[in-house]
């Protein structure tokens, strides 16, 4: 190890601030960069990238959903001495037709420096901390994904795995795919927060469904066509066999959608 500091972007996000706690829980440097956050760094202005490097000698590397992995940004830490790159990643990027994604991998895999790429599933938090969260407001959670098995997987986890390949040996040159412990359709996982609730909340998940959503909410239907078809293509993939890689990188199970629930529905996250 080393007394220089270990820069995660996104420090204020679901995976940046677990992966800011625990990396300081375990003694370690870090410099927690994010728009807002106790070392400014913004994508869009250059100007903030130098000092969210100072003194780093490892990355947290993510980027707010529909902002690309700035390559020179990448080039730019390597040439101020970080040896070693995280990249928050997606599974089945190559399915979703997701560029911003691929493109962010070939950057990371071609520094030059040890990486590691965390292919994460749906986040459980999606439901409490991001975009899913009013429809469960609302009551009424719509995405076009049927009945097919996925693996939502809680953010600590992702931030454990994380963790473990910025601080240990053995991860450099892999790619992990994290998921939870169990596979659920979409309408088990809606119908698990529901129940830890107490709301009563509807899951719709055709084409159909969400293309009358959208359409209701303004969106542009060309859009809204790419986003049906990529879901699509998600759909054929067929079920997500889970894959224990929570386990066997950080020596503990996975957290289950279940408790999930229960820990949020006890910090009040679905109170009006």
């Amino acid at each position: 190890m080393t007394d220089r500091s270990i820069v995660v972007l996104g420090a204020t996000g679901s995976t940046g601030r677990r992966v800011t706690a625990l990396l300081r829980e375990a003694g370690n440097p870090v410099r927690a960069a994010s728009r807002r956050g106790e070392v400014r760094f913004d994508w869009t202005d250059p100007g903030t990238w130098e000092t969210a490097l100072d003194d780093a000698w490892g990355m947290y590397l993510m980027a707010p959903d529909g902002l690309p992995i700035d390559p020179a940004f990448v080039a730019r830490a390597v040439e101020r001495g970080v040896e070693r790159i995280v990249l928050l990643s997606s599974r089945n990027i190559e399915a979703l037709g997701d560029e911003r994604l691929m493109a962010a991998e070939r950057t990371v895999r071609n520094s030059g420096v040890e990486w590691t790429i965390v292919r994460a599933d749906w986040f459980n938090q999606n439901f409490d901390e991001g975009f899913f969260r009013p429809d469960i407001m609302a009551g009424r959670v719509v995405m076009p994904v049927g009945d097919v098995r996925q693996g939502f997987v809680d953010a600590d986890d992702i931030a454990a795995v994380a963790v473990a390949a910025l601080t240990e040996e053995g991860h450099a040159g892999r790619s992990y795919e994290v998921m939870g412990p169990r596979a659920l359709t979409f309408a088990e996982a809606v119908e698990t927060i529901a129940r830890a609730s107490g709301r009563e909340v509807r899951f719709l998940g055709t084409d159909e469904d969400y293309a009358a959503a959208r359409a209701a909410a303004g969106a542009d239907p060309a859009v809204t066509a790419a986003e049906i078809a990529a879901l699509r293509a998600l759909r054929g993939l067929g079920d997500v066999e889970p894959n224990w890689v929570v386990e066997r990188v950080t020596g503990r199970p996975a957290k289950d959608i279940e408790a999930y629930a229960a820990e949020a529905a006890a910090r009040g996250a679905w109170r009006d």
